[in-house]
């Protein structure tokens, strides 16, 4: 089976080598990413991973995986920082609170089916000092990041507790994934 990633972060490619999943191909899709009135950051992190494959040209492969990840403070949705200002204020918000981290996951098949899944983890950070902030927004490790930060790097630190998925904080829930291309017929393990 051929398998188009219809994602271009380094991180879900990462996490896919983790388990021996090459994807075929690598397709970034441009889709308006801007949340819709009302939406929780559960909803938006659902309705992208879905609008993201169904955007992929599937000729040739068959299956498309995307995702998408997003950072909610109670309804509040934390995206990818546009400046180091608003870092900065992504992270005061973050400090000494609880907050989710949703990702959708979704499995687009060549007939236009799809399959997904949505996993949500809860995030406790400690209170962040103004150094701990400036010298993180300083590290550029926000960059590209919902939330401002990326767990799998200096923000690491500033994690008091994590309930539920790491893969999924860094950007692609590993267990559900696998489960979707397994339950597709998609070769997970390798022949032994």
């Amino acid at each position: 089976m051929k398998l188009l990633l219809a994602s271009g972060s380094p991180r879900r490619l990462e996490l896919l080598a983790r388990v021996n999943i090459v994807p075929d191909q690598i397709s970034v899709t441009n889709i308006d990413e801007t949340p819709l009135a009302g939406e929780t950051p559960r909803e938006l992190a659902l309705r992208l991973c879905l609008a993201k494959g169904a955007a992929c040209d599937l000729d040739g492969f068959d299956l498309a995986l995307s995702a998408d990840t997003v950072v909610g403070l109670g309804r509040r949705i934390l995206g990818k920082p546009a400046d180091e200002a608003e870092a900065q204020k992504f992270l005061e918000l973050l400090s000494g609170r609880a907050h989710r981290v949703w990702t959708g996951v979704a499995l687009t098949m060549a007939d236009g089916r799809q399959l997904h899944r949505l996993v949500g983890s809860r995030l406790q950070f400690k209170r962040l000092t103004q150094q701990e902030i400036s010298c993180y927004v300083s590290s550029g490790q926000w960059h590209g990041k919902a939330g401002g930060y990326g767990i799998q790097g200096m923000a690491e630190m500033f994690v008091r507790g994590l309930s539920g998925s790491y893969s999924n904080v860094v950007g692609l829930p590993l267990f559900e994934t696998c489960a979707l291309l397994t339950g597709v017929g998609y070769p997970v393990l390798p022949r032994v």
